[in-house]
């Protein structure tokens, strides 16, 4: 069975899937249906991206199994971040955590040098994160 591209090979738009069949049951299912995002990459770029999950994105070991430095790892990777449409390293405003006020933060060095607090406690509260 041929692998499912997602980018037009005449124009390089993505590609809507319009027809779905199951080969057990021979159920077809008709619609317009995205591909996803790892469906606009190219074949080399699905192949990278199975080997650094299967790596447990270490790139250390990508770079070492294909024979590579780190830096050329980083580099394909943000590449390929960037082709499914995302900023490497830009955090979503939900995902980032609340700023704590200098107030907060020195209540909250205050209590760690008093001993009311853990270290780690206090590294999650200056971190913003909920208490």
């Amino acid at each position: 069975m041929h692998p499912v591209f997602g980018k037009c090979p005449i124009c390089g738009e993505e590609l809507t899937v319009t027809r779905l069949e199951c080969r057990a049951c021979g159920t077809d299912i008709s619609g317009q249906f995205t591909v996803g995002k790892l469906a606009v990459l190219s074949a080399d770029d699905v192949r990278f991206v199975e080997m650094f999950i299967k790596n447990r994105g270490n790139a250390y070991k990508v770079g070492e199994e294909l024979q590579m430095p780190y830096s050329t790892v980083r580099a394909r990777l943000t590449e390929i971040i960037r082709a499914m449409g995302y900023e490497p390293g830009a955090e979503s405003k939900e995902d980032a955590p609340a700023p704590i006020s200098p107030e907060k933060r020195k209540a909250i060095l205050d209590d760690l040098a008093r001993g009311k607090i853990k270290p780690d406690d206090a590294i999650k509260l200056l971190q913003g994160e909920p208490e």
